[in-house]
Formats: structure tokens, C-alpha cells, sequence
């Protein structure tokens, strides 16, 4: 059995909670969660006793049908983003429950929500914010739950699953949007435009004395705006107040190497993160992982404390994140309106080998002989131990590209539209073809996972940029990059971005060659390439030096007819979305 420590014994205590008001954690000292039902009754209940401060909504329907519900805490009626925005409030959405098991956000969101509408002990939160909480998002993963789903996790005494009712894992899903639920998020996202987002995990992995770490974008991957506003709002000044209630707090640890002597590295999230798309929707978004062998009560109220400070923070500082938000847009929108071949959008980024030391609050450990598995076995001890290690925190992109104008998508890529329009980019539709010159890429080297990856092949390819003329039939679509939700659109139709299009298999179909050429007719058409094309005589000559190309006959036919009229004709990974950079008249 796992011996497992709790070092947190002074966090913030909710008071006297009427036994009626206490949530399924409290009532049963965390050893339990409440059950979707049980959850949304308590939910209905809050709002209804709220007099005005809190509704209870569902935003869509789960795979297997189950609302997604939704509580929304605002004074003055702000319960639309009109009103919302017009009363001057900054927009909070916290996302509990993505990974049903690991489940803190919902108890500590339920117990916030309860001391702001109920106990009003945290009542002055509303006065400057609006707070969206997804009580639960992956609500099927949460009733698919028993004793023995996670493994590593110190309580409740039962959790949820981490995928949902297909086996999705929903925090991989935010770019190709294939679950109702992103679709759903996707919806609730548009409609009210957040100021910031806040997604709650639990995580895996080492162990180590803080029962709390966090992570936000910030690198090249956010705006400069919003990065620095986390810096100074969350790192500088929620931090140390979250961490005065006993709370202990890190960044996000992902070792460099087995163990805690080679470091810590920074994990960059890409867009099919919540954490990751966010930045690209030019919002911060506060990734909170609790320490999975801590106790279920120090877990959710460590949660408990981060939220509550935070928006406080975000109330008290919101003219200043609403300036750092429109800056991020109007850059966005600006960056759009003339083309520069010489601009460098990142898509994928990397951490270097950079690294700086810092304090490391950890605890002592051994490495030993398994028997059982016959390798070499880390075994954690009880004792703390402070350590002083390298964490490799600087960021370097490795891959950019520079924006069109706009891009164009032929008509018969619907579902391709259809993902565009779940993410709210805006488009104007062809009424009748057009044709034009465009960039665009020829697709080689494409190499298809050997396995599914989220119910999907995924591709890794190698995009060489062409120029062409192209005639776009009627109902293409145009999507101009001068709006605010450019940085999706970039990342979705550039075919290296980490979560593109193309990675994710939407134009599969541009590989396959449909027509052949019979031997004979190659041989006849080979002999008169050679004879009118000296260029293409020396390249072949050279490459018969490669012995295994010399002695296949058919690799040898193939050279010529991927370089025919016959085969060019046939497109074959030709990408068929267009690049524009010049203004259409």
C-alpha cells in the first residue's frame, strides 16, 4: 500500500457550513464525490437559493446524452455577456472535470460558488467579475466511475474515467473538435469571449512536498500583453497569498530525465490543450494540477484557494487584463490586414538546453533493483528533502511560418468548414468560381502513425511551397485574417502546425493516387522524356547510382511517370487550400 503524506494542515477553512449547504467532499470528510446526479441537484438547489446571484444552465448534450451543466455567479443580473460586458466585468471560466477522475474543480468550485451565494463569505468577488463554472465537463467519464480508475490517486474513495463515452480524450480534442462536448465548449467559448480561463487537473508522475502546481503559456505562443499580466497578477501576487493559507506551489513538474538531479522542463501545450488553445484565442489560461498522492481535502481545498484568490485578483486588476486583452486582439486583427513574407508566426515550439537552478522541494528517494519487473526502480521516501536543480525553462520555435491575407478552402471539404465555423472564424462564400494565384504546398514524405491517436491517423508530412493558379469552384470558402480568431485559423490550415488539418487526417485523401500507367506506355513515354529533357537524363543517371533504385524496375518507370503530365495532372499531394497575399479586388 502507498504511503502518502499530507504537509498541508492551515489551509483556508470554510467556516460553519449549515449541514444542508455542506457538499458530498465535507459531508463525508473527502473521502467521497458527489455523483453527476447528485452534483446537479446541488447545483439547481445553489441557484435557486441564491436570490439573483447564481443560475444553473445546461451548454449541450454529452455523447451518451447528459446535460452539461453549467453555474453562472453575477450581481446585477449579469447573466449574458451583454450585460455582463456592458456592467464593465471581467469574464472567468472555470472548467472542472475534463478528466472525470481527477475531480478537485468540482468540489472546490461547488464549495466557492456556495460561499458566494450562500454563506456570502466570499460574496465580493461578484463585484467586478462573472464566473462561468463547468461543473463537470467530461460528464459521462464521471459516471463511468468505481474504486479502480486511477491507479496513483490518493482519494475520493472512487473517480471517474479520463476519456468520454467514445474513449476521447477531450483535453487532445480542442483543434479537430470531433466530441459533442468540445462542440459544446466551443459554443459556450464564442458566446462569452472569456478574460481568462482556468482549467483544473490533478497530476501524475513524481512525488514531491507541494500539493499544488500551475502552468500558463509564455512563451512565443501567447502575446507578450497577456504573458506579462500573468507574470505580474498571478505569479507575483496570487501566488504568495495561496501559499499563505499553507498551501505549497510550484510550476508544473515534468522532469527532464528519470529523476529529480537532471531537472525540470517546461511543458509547452499545444493547441489541443485547453491550455494551449486558449493562448491562440489571445486569453490567459491557468492550468492548475494538484498533487495526485496528497489527500483528497488538501487537493480541493488547495483548488478552493487558487480560485478564490485569483478572481479576486482579476476583479481588483481587471483594467489592466482588459488592456492586455485588447491589445493581443487588435495586434491579431492588424497582423492580418497586409502581408509580410519576412513575419514569423510560430507554430511549434521547443524547450532549449538553457537552464537556470532553482530551489526544489522534494523528498528523499532511492534507486533500486525491481524484482518484479527486472529493471532499475525509483522509490520515493517519507522524509522531506530541499534540493537546488536545473529547470530548463526558455523557449525556441522550431517551426513558423509567415501569414497569408487570408486562405481558401475548396466547397467539397465540408467538414473542414464546419470545424472553422465550431472555433466562430469568420468566412465569406464564393458565389461564383474565381481564379487566382495562390501559394499553397506540395505535401511529400507522408508517414501515417502505425496506430490510432484520438480515433485518428495522424500524418506527419514535409510541405514544399508552391505557386500556382488555381479556379476555386462556387461555395469555397474565403477566411481573411484580419479578425481576432486568426491564430486558429493559422494553426488549423498550415500544414506543419502540431494540431493542423492535415495532421489530424482531414486530407488523407490528397495521397491517393486514383490512375496508373501500364508499363509499356511508361517505357514509350521514359524513352521520349529522355531524348527532349538533358536535365532529367543527368538526375536519372544519378540516381541509377543508388543500387536499390537500379534493380526496381518499377521505382525506375515511377521516376518518370511522377514527373509526366500524367501523374502531376492527378494532384497527388497537392494541398488544396490556397494562401493568399495579395488583396482581392
Amino acid at each position: 500500500m502507498l504511503v502518502l503524506r499530507d504537509p498541508v494542515i492551515a489551509q483556508s477553512d470554510h467556516g460553519n457550513i449549515p449541514p444542508a449547504w455542506q457538499t458530498t467532499a465535507e459531508k463525508t470528510d473527502y473521502k467521497k464525490t458527489s455523483t453527476y446526479d447528485e452534483a446537479v441537484a446541488y447545483s439547481k438547489k445553489l441557484a435557486a437559493a441564491s436570490k439573483g446571484l447564481v443560475v444553473y444552465k445546461s451548454y449541450g448534450k454529452s455523447g451518451e446524452g447528459r446535460d452539461m451543466p453549467l453555474l453562472i455567479a453575477a450581481s446585477g443580473g449579469a447573466f449574458t455577456p451583454e450585460l455582463a460586458r456592458k456592467q464593465g466585468k471581467a469574464v472567468v471560466l472555470v472548467q472542472a472535470g475534463i478528466h472525470a477522475g481527477e475531480i478537485d474543480g468540482k468540489d472546490a468550485g461547488l464549495a466557492l460558488f456556495r460561499d458566494i451565494a450562500i454563506t456570502k463569505t466570499r460574496a465580493d468577488l461578484l463585484k467586478d467579475v462573472v464566473i462561468l463554472f463547468e461543473v463537470i465537463y467530461n460528464v459521462d467519464g464521471h459516471e463511468n466511475s468505481n474504486p479502480y480508475m486511477r491507479i496513483n490517486q490518493n482519494g475520493p474513495d472512487e473517480m471517474g474515467f479520463r476519456a468520454n463515452a467514445t474513449n476521447l480524450n477531450l483535453n487532445r480534442d480542442y483543434m479537430k473538435a470531433d466530441a459533442p462536448e468540445t462542440r459544446a465548449w466551443l459554443g459556450l467559448w464564442n458566446q462569452w469571449k472569456p478574460d481568462v480561463f482556468i482549467d483544473c487537473h490533478v497530476t501524475d508522475g513524481a512525488d514531491f512536498q507541494y500539493n499544488l502546481t500551475y502552468e500558463y503559456a509564455h512563451f512565443q505562443e501567447i502575446s507578450p500583453s497577456i504573458k506579462n499580466w500573468m507574470d505580474e497578477h498571478f505569479d507575483g501576487n496570487v501566488v504568495p497569498k495561496v501559499e499563505k493559507e499553507g498551501n505549497l506551489l510550484t510550476h508544473y513538474v515534468e522532469f527532464a530525465g528519470r529523476e529529480i538531479t537532471s531537472g525540470i522542463a517546461t511543458f509547452i501545450a499545444t493547441p489541443r490543450y485547453a491550455t494551449g488553445y486558449t493562448p491562440l484565442r489571445n486569453r490567459a489560461g491557468l492550468l492548475i494540477e494538484t498533487h495526485v498522492y496528497k489527500p483528497y481535502k488538501s487537493r480541493v481545498r488547495g483548488t478552493y484557494d487558487t480560485l478564490r484568490y485569483f478572481i479576486d485578483e482579476i476583479g481588483q486588476t481587471k483594467a489592466s487584463l482588459f488592456a492586455a486583452n485588447v491589445i493581443a486582439d487588435t495586434q491579431t486583427i492588424e497582423r492580418g490586414k497586409a502581408y509580410d513574407d519576412k513575419l514569423a508566426f510560430p507554430l511549434r515550439l521547443d524547450v532549449t538546453d538553457k537552464a537556470t537552478e532553482i530551489p526544489f522541494k522534494g523528498f528523499d528517494y532511492k534507486i533500486d533493483d525491481s524484482p518484479i519487473s527486472g529493471g532499475k526502480r525509483l522509490v520515493y521516501g517519507t522524509t522531506p528533502k530541499d534540493y537546488i536543480i536545473k529547470k530548463f525553462d526558455e523557449g525556441r520555435v522550431t517551426a513558423s511560418v509567415a501569414p497569408p491575407l487570408g486562405y481558401i478552402i475548396p466547397p467539397q471539404y465540408k467538414d473542414v468548414i464546419d470545424v472553422l465555423k465550431l472555433h466562430g472564424i469568420k468566412f465569406t462564400t464564393l458565389k461564383k468560381p474565381m481564379t487566382l494565384e495562390v501559394e499553397s504546398y506540395r505535401l511529400t514524405e507522408p508517414k501515417w502513425a502505425t496506430n490510432s491517436f484520438e480515433n485518428r491517423i495522424t500524418l506527419a508530412c514535409k510541405p514544399i511551397a508552391i505557386k500556382e493558379k488555381r479556379t476555386y469552384a462556387t461555395g469555397s470558402v474565403i477566411v481573411s485574417l484580419d479578425q481576432d480568431t486568426a491564430n486558429v485559423a493559422i494553426h488549423l490550415l498550415e500544414p506543419i502546425g502540431p494540431d493542423s488539418f492535415v495532421y489530424w487526417g482531414f486530407f488523407n485523401s490528397a495521397f491517393e493516387q486514383k490512375e496508373y500507367g501500364e508499363s509499356y506506355q511508361i517505357e514509350k513515354l521514359a524513352k521520349e522524356m529522355l531524348a527532349n529533357d538533358p536535365k532529367l537524363k543527368a538526375e536519372f543517371e544519378t540516381r541509377l547510382k543508388d543500387e536499390a533504385f537500379a534493380k526496381n524496375p518499377r521505382a525506375r518507370l515511377n521516376f518518370f511517370y511522377e514527373r509526366s503530365p500524367y501523374y502531376l495532372n492527378q494532384k497527388v499531394g497537392i494541398y488544396p487550400v490556397g494562401r493568399i497575399t495579395t488583396a482581392l479586388r
